[in-house]
């Protein structure tokens, strides 16, 4: 049973950038994916995401720009199934009408 997870731009973003596939990502290297939000914005909803444990971190504490660019980050394997299905949203099928006559 999927997990009901709702995501905003930022978040989206984010998640896009670090890859649903597990791989760390170094600070540096998504600040740089990512160059039209602000550090101190990245550094929040980073937060959030590692609050909720969609994204894990080396690093417990990330309370500025230095140790966010420091850190390593990944999408919490727990979890990228249904972010990969909140990132892309398909359709349930319609179920059958049909009834099987005994």
């Amino acid at each position: 049973m999927p997990r009901d997870i709702n995501l905003d731009g930022m978040e989206i973003s984010i998640l896009k950038a670090l890859g649903l596939s597990g791989n760390e990502t170094q600070g540096e290297d998504l600040l740089t994916k990512i160059p039209d939000i602000e550090v101190a914005e990245l550094i929040d909803v980073m937060g959030g995401l590692i609050a909720l444990g969609y994204v894990d971190s080396d690093l417990l504490s990330i309370s500025n720009s230095a140790a966010f660019k420091k850190a390593r980050y990944r999408v919490n394997s727990g979890y990228s199934h249904d972010l990969k299905e909140a990132l892309d949203p398909r359709p349930e099928a319609p179920k059958s009408r049909r009834v099987r006559r005994e």
